[in-house]
């Protein structure tokens, strides 16, 4: 796809990552509407074949989602929109209609103005039934009716992609009436074609209202927005169909991937000629005594992940408590920086993980700051890269009154690691946008957050959260969504974030490049989720990456 760029080369194993990894492209609205033309102007497939391939998939997907629909005829109601998702609607009622359904259609729009592919869909289905128009209620449209009859079906056609407003009054009744899928037994579900309308099809955000379905149905490609915010909550189940248009369609602006898959090769250790020098060494700094929790997790990830070697620095009042923790990870006392210097040098580190319950104060700044300075490229590692550095909680904390400071020392050997609150303290303004309630579309996302506070620290920023976004400051951008069947609500557990720092740093210290490093990391950290399942605490975690590994084939 070429969202992997070579600007950024490291060593032969980011080589590696770049083959093999698993990604798939996402798509902003103004893209999908862009690939969509783009293969109608090279002749691959007309707009109206375009609407008869979506409405048909969503059909399909309809009867695989739910197989008992199969074999009897329900009753649908369908509410089209005044652009072509009201289209793939129309295709949608007809297809239901000759399977021997009851359908019965809503058009929020002048039928007169549908587009021209949209308006054959309506005049077809037109031969089959009426169009109940919504064009001229200017008044909230109730829907309670629908619940006294038969089992119903809500299809969902209004504004898909296209909206960039709240939805009018007039619909908000039959978006309200969609959540009854949850409780009321009169209802088949609730179905969204390509977003639930009123969801930003780019930020995932709500503006004002918005459809609840079960199941959305969305083509080609799925969008950023689907996999955002608490988008999840509106969207149900996901699928995306095929409308035949060809894979090699690209089209214009920073591409945004998400990861479904790992760059095995990578990970693989090879049989001949290796030992641990060969997969570089890793280096904790931890906090003093009683506080060195965070980073002896952290420093477990770092091991389990794959690094070489793995040293914890901490001070001597730490070193008794450690010991009797950890066994192989090494331990380096640290009395001051140049003992820091000393020591970094002399083991020969290619990455350092800094700021798990490290404290807060002067320490953490001459630390960062030695290490920072050192990492420019005084220090090259075995590959002749700068040392990468990943900082995380105290060492984001720490700059909260002077962003610009920790900015100025940072290199894109640097891979930041905020929660949203870290994330505040070093970028008030980025998030003061985030934050702000969604009135039109589309609106500023978590993507557009990250991106921005990549390019401004210069370094690859992971902000995370079940909408994990991973930014590079060129504009490489990828989401590592833990929704829909990747949905592992166990990762909100203290020690966490620790853990996967030291994944990134394990695999910064094998070679990857940082923004191969937090992409492999974030999506590997889901996976250890998923296989512990309910009950998961961080130690548990890097525990459940050899069984991760062994399923991958590593």
């Amino acid at each position: 796809m070429g969202i992997l760029s070579e600007k950024f080369p490291v060593c032969d194993t980011d080589q590696e990552s770049r083959r093999d990894a698993e990604m798939t492209e996402l798509l902003t609205a103004t893209q999908m509407r862009a690939v969509e033309q783009a293969a109608i102007d090279y002749g691959e497939v007309t707009g109206l074949e375009l609407m008869e391939c979506a409405g048909r998939g969503v059909v399909e997907a309809i009867l695989e989602w739910r197989p008992e629909l199969v074999t009897a005829p329900h009753r649908a109601v369908v509410l089209c929109g005044p652009g072509n998702n009201g289209g793939d609607g129309f295709v949608v009622a007809r297809l239901l209609k000759q399977r021997g359904w009851e359908v019965e259609v809503f058009l929020y729009g002048d039928e007169d103005k549908l587009p021209p592919d949209a308006a054959e869909n309506a005049r077809r289905w037109r031969e089959l039934g009426a169009i109940h128009s919504l064009a001229t209620r200017q008044d909230r449209v109730e829907a309670d009716h629908l619940s006294d009859a038969s089992r119903v079906l809500l299809i969902d056609a209004l504004f898909g992609i296209g909206l960039t407003r709240p939805l009018p009054l007039c619909v908000i009744g039959f978006a309200e009436f969609s959540e009854r899928w949850q409780y009321d037994q009169n209802m088949l579900g609730s179905v969204s074609i390509d977003v639930p309308s009123g969801l930003c099809a780019d930020s995932g955000k709500r503006l004002d209202s918005a459809f609840v379905a079960s199941l959305t149905v969305t083509f080609h490609s799925e969008k950023t927005g689907h996999h955002l915010s608490n988008a999840f909550e509106y969207c149900g189940d996901l699928t995306c169909v095929d409308i035949g248009i060809s894979e090699h369609i690209n089209v214009d602006g920073a591409k945004i991937v998400k990861m479904t898959g790992t760059p095995l090769n990578a990970l693989r250790k090879t049989r001949l000629g290796s030992h641990k020098y060969s997969h570089g060494h890793a280096f904790v700094l931890s906090g003093s005594q009683g506080k060195g929790g965070a980073g002896r997790l952290a420093a477990r990830g770092a091991l389990r992940i794959g690094a070489g070697l793995v040293t914890v620095g901490c001070p001597d009042d730490a070193v008794i408590e450690n010991a009797a923790r950890l066994d192989a990870v090494m331990l380096s006392p640290i009395k001051d920086v140049d003992g820091l210097q000393t020591e970094l040098r002399a083991r020969k580190v290619t990455a350092v993980c800094i700021g798990p319950g490290f404290g807060l104060g002067a320490r953490l700044r001459e630390s960062l700051q030695t290490i920072l300075k050192d990492g420019r490229g005084a220090h090259p590692t075995r590959h002749g890269a700068s040392l990468c550095v990943v900082l995380d909680a105290d060492a984001l904390t720490e700059y909260r009154d002077d962003p610009e400071m920790l900015f100025a020392m940072l290199y894109e050997g640097c891979v930041m690691t905020p929660h949203e609150g870290e994330f505040g303290r070093l970028f008030p303004d980025i998030l003061a946008k985030l934050k702000d309630p969604a009135i039109r579309g589309p609106a500023f996302s978590k993507v557009d957050a990250t991106r921005e506070a990549a390019k401004r620290a210069g370094c690859v920023v992971l902000f995370k959260g079940a909408d994990t976004v991973i930014a590079h400051p060129d504009g490489r951008c990828s989401i590592n969504s833990a929704h829909y069947q990747r949905s592992a609500p166990w990762l909100a557990t203290a020690g966490s974030g620790d853990v996967l720092a030291g994944f990134i740093t394990g695999l910064l210290a094998r070679g990857f490049d940082p923004m191969s490093a937090a992409q492999t990391a974030a999506w590997l950290h889901v996976e250890c989720a998923l296989k512990f399942g309910p009950g998961l605490i961080a130690e548990d975690i890097p525990e459940q990456l050899p069984a991760v590994f062994r399923d991958l084939g590593v």
